[in-house]
């Protein structure tokens, strides 16, 4: 284990001696750790001091810990001193990496929003200075215990995220960026081990008292429950009159390891400013893997893990194969990971649209789990919003599962049709129906793509 441990806001850089001949698959990283105040000019020039010795040691990626920005003392001045993205403190920390060539973790990162409103946010910059992944914290932290004078909750201030960032590509490989209090919630990190992680990152500022005990297992579990890399930056101190921070930033091999690590507080040292800096090895992570190779034993067919996806950005120029034929995505209103919804070329009653898989799958037994979470998931959300479009009380969920059930269109498909009262004087007349539309093969009976489009760019709406 290697260790660089500065006490006390002393900033005297270690000498290390070192190769500069890196292995591939091999990158040198560090995780930093300091005394956050309410001051942010004097955290970013503390933030300037890290990165600097981080760069001289020839780390190519930069850890920093949540609230590396600030830490208020209030509701009302955390909200004053939060900035949007694209404000002053973010332009600074580009030009940190920048400058110093090299990819910055933001931990945690106070993001203004409309509304008074704030979030925290675990912001990736790249060594050119190009934010490549922003993660807004899920979890919030709402502990109040009297006896010990811990009153923290973090939902008076902050609006909690609603997603899982897929794990960005970083030189160290690839990275999943959580924050603080994600740590006691192993499925996210599970998840993102499922999505490719190597690396997990907890960026924090557990209080002295949760540190004391939780801290250091929790990370290990984490470590070696998903076989990954754990780099945990951590605040450190006395922030202020009433809050104090545990420290102990760590990097954690996938075994389990502490191969990095900071001081732990002190009432000695009230303040800390340090780094310590570790090699990140793929080729370790691949071992660990192919020796206990845990995840390929999961029993998926009893239990899964599966990821609520928010809206992802839908291209009008491209076209999205539907079996052998192509949807416009100027018609398409919606689109997951793995299904897309849009609007119907020919209708049985007004809303009639369909949520296809993107993948070319012709029965429900040949999805992923991850697709078929994501399939009705996604069939549930847009039912709901179709009633809302066209006033209706109901909804006719209904997916056609091989030729014989009545599928024309070889791709596994749910039809979303908005039911209002007295639309069919018998209400299974709406099964026969879909049966003579999806046979129909008379021109006349199509809708133009210009109405298609304008369905579609009215649904959308629903979704902003």
């Amino acid at each position: 284990m290697f260790k660089n441990i500065l006490h006390c806001r002393t900033v005297k850089p270690l000498v290390l001696h070192r190769s500069t001949r890196m292995q591939c698959g091999q990158t040198i990283v560090s995780v930093a750790q300091f005394t956050a105040t309410n001051d942010k000019n004097a955290n970013l020039q503390t933030v300037s001091r890290l990165v600097q010795n981080a760069s001289s040691q020839g780390a190519k990626m930069v850890f920093l810990p949540e609230a590396c920005d600030y830490i208020s003392r209030n509701k009302d001045e955390l909200i004053a001193l939060s900035e949007p993205l694209d404000g002053p403190l973010m332009t600074a920390y580009k030009t940190l990496a920048r400058s110093f060539n090299v990819w910055l973790s933001i931990g945690g990162f106070h993001q203004k929003l409309e509304g008074n409103r704030v979030c925290n946010s675990h912001v990736l910059i790249n060594h050119e200075g190009t934010i490549l992944g922003q993660y807004r914290k899920i979890h919030l932290f709402d502990v109040s215990i009297p006896d010990k004078n811990i009153h923290l909750k973090e939902s008076d201030a902050i609006t909690a995220g609603s997603s899982i960032l897929p794990p960005c590509s970083t030189p160290a490989g690839n990275v999943g960026l959580l924050i603080c209090y994600d740590l006691r919630f192993p499925e996210q990190s599970t998840i993102l081990r499922s999505e490719g992680a190597d690396i997990l990152t907890f960026p924090s500022a557990f209080t002295r008292e949760t540190g004391q005990v939780h801290w250091e297992p929790l990370l290990k579990a984490r470590a070696i429950e998903n076989q990954c890399y754990v780099v945990a930056a951590a605040q450190y101190g006395e922030h202020n009159e009433s809050r104090i921070s545990f420290g102990q930033s760590m990097i954690i091999d996938p075994m389990g390891k502490v191969i990095a690590e900071c001081p732990k507080y002190s009432a000695e040292c009230p303040t800390n400013e340090s780094i310590a800096v570790a090699t990140i090895d793929l080729e370790l992570v691949a071992n660990a893997r192919k020796n206990m190779p845990v995840f390929s034993h999961r029993r998926n067919d009893i239990y899964s893990l599966n990821t609520i996806r928010t809206k992802e950005d839908i291209k009008d120029d491209r076209m999205y194969s539907f079996a052998d034929k192509s949807i416009p995505g100027s018609t398409v209103f919606y689109k997951s990971a793995y299904c897309f919804a849009f609007t119907n070329i020919r209708c049985v009653v007004p809303g009639h649209v369909l949520v296809s898989t993107i993948r070319r799958v012709q029965r429900l037994h040949d999805m992923t789990q991850e697709e078929i979470a994501d399939l009705f998931q996604t069939a549930v959300k847009i039912s709901k919003i179709m009633e809302a479009a066209y006033q209706a009380a109901s909804s006719t969920v209904c997916v056609q599962d091989g030729e014989y059930a009545g599928q024309t269109v070889p791709q596994v498909h749910v039809h979303i049709l908005p039911r209002k009262k007295g639309d069919f004087a018998n209400n299974d007349d709406i099964y026969s129906r879909l049966a003579d539309q999806d046979r129909d093969t008379n021109p006349t009976s199509r809708r133009t793509l210009q109405e298609q489009v304008e369905e579609a760019a009215y649904l959308r709406t629903f979704f902003l």
